[in-house]
């Protein structure tokens, strides 16, 4: 297996587990690569890479130090920098818990390395579990395709089925540790992963790739037409409200969410974009409504406008 990335520094997401861990040999191998007498570019130019190990503990077993140990063996043996932190969530925890807990660590220790990016081991078949989940929660159509659009998360093996990871990591003989929660059918991702994925035939899966694929391509010439669009309103913060009246009402909640995310407002809900169309169509100039704690959406009577309350 190859990794293509582009040089830089990254934070690399380590759990332990298989998948991680063959990450983190193929990275290993890039590093060493060009620190050797016939690289052509050395650790001192804009054209290397610097990889930190960050290993995540959330707490929820009891054996999960014995993970921790492994990673930093591991980084100490590939001469990489290695962070850790330990969370105390307990047995109890949601993934989504989970989840948040380790990103908000990993997005942490990028601002802290100055890194260009978090490099994760997600492959095929978490994309697949992915679009499965988000359609059994209803998700709007960037769910479906979520776990490969983001820009500050590098997914360098989302094209790699977990079996080919699994084959490489035992061809170089590699350690690692399995997670027991992994079992655990509690866990709506691991129902998805044991009942549905790996009885899903390769007929199925490969139409279920191809699907998401189109969909992720169709999303991306969707968001740039959605951009264009902003582009053409009267400031970043301002929509004119006559216009966005006349837009059809599905319409009108896409570029509701793209404009809260082109004013980098994230973490709203398809309830809360359903509500800020509604009000934007229907409140009195003057008024203004929430959207977080801290933003507001200002009705005017020629536009719409998010203000600030630091403001």
């Amino acid at each position: 297996m190859n990794i293509a990335i582009e040089p830089g520094t990254y934070v690399v997401a380590v759990s332990g587990g298989v998948d991680s861990m063959a990450l983190l040999h193929l990275l290993a191998q890039k590093a060493k690569n060009q620190k050797s007498p016939a690289a052509t570019n050395t650790a001192n130019t804009d054209k290397s890479y610097r990889f930190v190990v960050a290993h995540f503990d959330h707490g929820i077993r009891g054996d999960s130090h014995i993970d921790r140990k492994l990673v930093q063996d591991v980084a100490k043996k590939y001469n990489l920098p290695f962070v850790h932190n330990r969370g105390f969530l307990g047995s109890d925890a949601s993934e989504d818990q989970a989840r948040r807990a380790r990103y908000d660590f990993l997005h942490q220790v990028k601002e802290a390395s100055a890194a260009r990016g978090i490099i994760t081991a997600h492959h095929q078949d978490d994309w697949l579990e992915t679009a499965i989940l988000q359609l059994i929660r209803g998700t709007q159509r960037l769910g479906v395709t979520s776990i490969a659009h983001n820009t500050h998360i590098r997914r360098p093996l989302l094209d790699v089925p977990k079996q080919q990871i699994k084959k490489y990591a035992k061809d170089q003989g590699l350690t690692w540790r399995e997670d027991s929660t992994n079992q655990d059918l509690r866990y709506k991702r691991n129902y998805v992963r044991h009942k549905l994925v790996k009885k899903m035939s390769l007929a199925d899966h490969e139409r279920l790739l191809m699907h998401t694929r189109h969909l992720q391509h169709l999303n991306q010439e969707i968001d740039s037409l959605l951009l264009a669009q902003l582009l053409n309103q009267p400031a970043v913060d301002e929509l004119d409200r006559q216009w966005f009246l006349s837009l059809d009402h599905i319409v009108a909640r896409e570029f509701m969410a793209a404009w809260l995310r082109r004013n980098q407002i994230k973490g709203f809900d398809k309830k809360l974009i359903e509500q800020l169309v509604i009000r934007a169509k229907t409140l009195r100039p003057g008024q203004k409504t929430s959207i977080t704690r801290v933003y507001f959406l200002q009705i005017n009577q020629d536009n719409l406008k998010i203000i600030s309350s630091h403001k």
